[in-house]
């Protein structure tokens, strides 16, 4: 098993686009605000910080996601995309899915919250699979 690291940088990639659109003014950003409480003026201040946490998050689910699928087509000698989609999915799922879940209902977000942050990591997690899958 071994991991494609062109395949993890792209995916590193993707994840950023992913991110931008998704929180930009054409996907959900001004919702986001609203149900956060945060303001345009307060975001772009923390915005270099949550940059580079952006950053090293995405980094972190890139190799994380790349080792799984490596793993998994080791396994099973499936290298298809289709095998990392399911195994993005599966990663979504059982861990950032269950986690946002979990944290936001103890800390009573707005269930619209959840539900725009859970689709980021799913869209994001089959996002950075595919490319994986790809390679």
């Amino acid at each position: 098993m071994g991991i494609n690291w062109l395949a993890t940088v792209l995916a590193i990639v993707v994840g950023m686009a992913v991110a931008g659109l998704w929180y930009s003014k054409v996907g959900f950003v001004f919702v986001w605000w609203r149900l956060t409480g945060l303001t345009p003026e307060r975001s772009k201040k923390a915005s270099p910080r949550n940059m580079a946490q952006l950053l090293v998050a995405n980094s972190v689910t890139a190799v994380g996601l790349a080792a799984g699928i490596g793993i998994t087509s080791a396994a099973t000698g499936d290298e298809s995309a289709g095998l990392a989609l399911l195994v993005g999915l599966v990663a979504w799922l059982t861990i950032s899915a269950t986690t946002l879940l979990q944290h936001n209902a103890f800390e009573l977000k707005p269930p619209k919250l959840t539900l725009i942050n859970c689709g980021y990591q799913l869209v994001l997690f089959l996002a950075m699979s595919l490319v994986i899958g790809l390679f």
